[in-house]
């Protein structure tokens, strides 16, 4: 009897394909990318006896989930991320590091706060649906009688009727925008209890595709029995998770080579090949787990008459507006009543404050060591000038701290001990349209096969979990070739509470 990764007993198991336990022979993958997709790929592969070398730009595993050091024992990281209980896969491959995932810490709360007062919670909810949902509307501020009778009906009852892949396909062509001015929810809750959520992942809601939207809400709500909170890593993401994932990897025989960016990608008879600034490195297969761009780049200048239409495909996938994330060392402490993690909605630029020393452990150091707060700022969807015009990056981060103040106005005397500004365009955005046609884990050549967050999946998976989901995937596509069984892949239900079977 399979044990369940989580508590829903609902969960799906999505068997990998039978097959030997390792490899016969030599096989050797390269993986481009050492981000969660790339080491995910890695894990599956090595653990079946493949020889693996992983190409990862950066100094350090994590890709867009990365953290690095700074002068004195302080950090930075590419902004705040939460460890949903509904992570199936990211969590099985961070098992690798410790089976309990003690490094995990819960969130209790996570509020989604308005200017004019309203402010909703999850903390105190029944996990199961519909009755966490049924609870959240009965006490949201949001949800009032008259704002509840205009409701569309049959468009709400669309997200209890969801079916995977087919509603990816049902909804190609509509934005999450237009499906949330047909749900016509009451403002507040849209603003709270939808739009926070179509922003986190980095867009603007007439930009981001309806299904993705659907799905979100079915994985996080109304779908799953794991609860609506979720765990972040209880020190940087480099301490906590990719160093030591790193070191797992190692001892399984994977070659890391940290510090190497690819140059080009080539499939040949008999196998593959991947190009570095200095050295030409040959497999049998190749993982291409690189960031959106990058991976556009080089799938670009992969030759093959037969790949012409996929690398259309790719082409025409697009990355998200930028984002900013501002990390303040403040010489006093924000408000112990205050949250670790705060949604907010209708304060200019400013999407989420963090309160880091309440969860992660290096900033905690620090906050005690001077008397005051490691508070991180996050704004998505921003203009695009503020990549190109350093004007305009500048006014994002100044707006942004006069929001701080302005939702905790303890901080409006604080002293700025140290600031770090990151302001990145490369995370990417699945708009409204183009689903179907969506570049999938597998390619027209069985030596190349892909993994990332921005791949067209048929399950219920987003984010970082479609990041692991997908390199497991891709792990298995050259596995089954190879004779040797797949890995398990778990999702929450495939189905919509009302859905017909």
């Amino acid at each position: 009897m399979n044990q369940f990764p989580g508590r829903d007993r609902k969960a799906v198991r999505h068997p990998g394909a039978p097959g030997a336990h390792r490899v016969e022979g030599d096989r050797h993958a390269l993986v481009v990318g050492g981000g969660i997709a790339g080491l995910a790929a890695a894990a599956g592969l090595a653990e079946r006896g493949v020889r693996v070398t992983l190409f990862e730009a950066g100094e350090r595993l994590g890709g867009r989930v990365a953290a690095w050091p700074l002068e004195d024992g302080r950090t930075m990281s590419r902004g705040f991320h939460a460890f949903f209980r509904q992570y199936y896969n990211l969590r099985r491959l961070l098992r690798r590091i410790d089976v309990d995932l003690s490094f995990l810490t819960p969130i209790d709360d996570y509020p989604l706060q308005r200017p004019d007062g309203l402010r909703d919670s999850f903390t105190g909810l029944a996990k199961t649906p519909p009755w966490s949902v049924l609870q959240f509307v009965g006490r949201s501020p949001a949800f009032t009688l008259k704002g509840l009778a205009g409701v569309n009906v049959p468009a709400a009852l669309e997200l209890l009727r969801v079916r995977f892949p087919e509603t990816y396909h049902r909804y190609d062509g509509e934005s999450a925008a237009q499906f949330l001015d047909r749900l016509r929810f009451p403002d507040g809750a849209r603003d709270l209890a939808l739009e926070v959520f179509a922003r986190s992942f980095f867009a603007d809601p007439r930009e981001f595709g309806a299904g993705e939207l659907v799905a979100m809400f079915h994985t996080y709500f109304l779908g799953s029995a794991e609860g609506l909170l979720f765990d972040v890593p209880d020190d940087d993401y480099d301490t906590a998770l990719w160093a030591p994932l790193g070191q797992r990897l190692r001892g399984l025989g994977v070659d890391l080579r940290l510090g190497t960016a690819v140059d080009a990608i080539e499939v040949q008879d008999g196998g593959a090949a991947v190009l570095t600034d200095d050295a030409r490195v040959e497999g049998d297969a190749v993982v291409l787990a690189a960031d959106p761009r990058a991976a556009r780049g080089l799938a670009e200048g992969i030759d093959g008459d037969h790949l012409a239409g996929w690398r259309a495909a790719v082409a025409e996938t697009y990355n998200a507006p930028p984002f900013a994330v501002v990390r303040l060392w403040l010489d006093r402490q924000v408000e112990a009543s205050r949250p670790a993690f705060l949604g907010t909605s209708g304060y200019g630029p400013l999407d989420n404050v963090s309160v880091l020393e309440r969860f992660e452990e290096g900033a905690a150091t620090w906050a005690d060591a001077h008397g005051g707060s490691v508070v991180e700022l996050h704004a998505y969807a921003c203009d695009p000038a503020v990549v190109r015009d350093q004007a305009a990056a500048d006014e994002v981060v100044r707006q942004l701290e006069a929001e701080l103040r302005r939702v905790y106005p303890e901080t409006a005397d604080a002293r700025v001990l140290g600031r770090e500004v990151l302001i990145r365009d490369d995370c990417t955005l699945i708009g409204p349209s183009g689903w179907p046609g969506r570049p999938g884990v597998t390619t027209p050549d069985d030596r190349l096969v892909l993994a990332g967050d921005w791949l067209r999946c048929d399950y219920p998976v987003a984010l970082m979990e479609r990041a692991a989901t997908t390199g497991f995937l891709a792990a298995n596509a050259l596995l089954d070739g190879w004779g040797a069984a797949g890995h398990d892949i778990w999702t929450v239900p495939m189905r919509g509470l009302l859905a017909r079977r």
